[in-house]
């Protein structure tokens, strides 16, 4: 089983997924490991990527998903997954993948970008992530972030019914 922990920046993705991965004993990734050094030069710079320059990073995560699938491993992986074309080419085979969609308001999420330090993401492309987003329908658990790390990890633990 894979869990995708999805959301915008500054929404908890690494702190959550880390501390998820950790708990179930399960390898954890990160999307911003496969971006390509342009794209990260680019967000530091206070830009937002294009679609054509998200389409290589999409698909080093989809075969990231299809090999933990096809291997029969699980693993948690953490990436903003804005829109349904950015699922849909993460998850063109989602039998064995949850997502976890970690929602919070944008003054919220503001204040974590203001306050974290060292990340390439610049506090001003949070307007831009938020009008990407196409908010996840379906079989999709969406916990607020709104409350600690740790409860949230319980809350997906027991939403998704995973043994520990």
């Amino acid at each position: 089983m894979v869990i995708m922990v999805m959301g915008v920046s500054g929404s908890g993705k690494t702190t959550v997924g880390q501390l998820l991965a950790g708990k179930l004993g399960w390898p954890f990734y990160d999307a911003d490991d496969f971006h390509p050094p342009a794209n990260i030069e680019k967000m530091r710079q206070g830009t937002p990527l294009t679609e054509e320059e998200r389409v290589p990073w999409l698909a080093a995560l989809h075969n990231l998903i299809d090999t933990l699938i096809l291997h029969d491993e699980s693993g948690v992986v953490t990436c903003s997954a804005l829109t349904r074309i950015d699922r849909q080419q993460l998850l063109r085979d989602d039998r064995d993948v949850h997502i976890v969609y970690l929602h919070g308001s944008y003054d919220l999420l503001l204040l974590r970008l203001q306050a974290r330090h060292g990340h390439f993401f610049k506090p001003e492309l949070l307007a831009s992530q938020f009008q990407t987003l196409e908010e996840p329908t379906g079989d999709v658990l969406r916990v607020d972030v709104d409350q600690t790390p740790q409860a949230i990890v319980e809350e997906i633990i027991h939403q998704l019914a995973l043994v520990v």
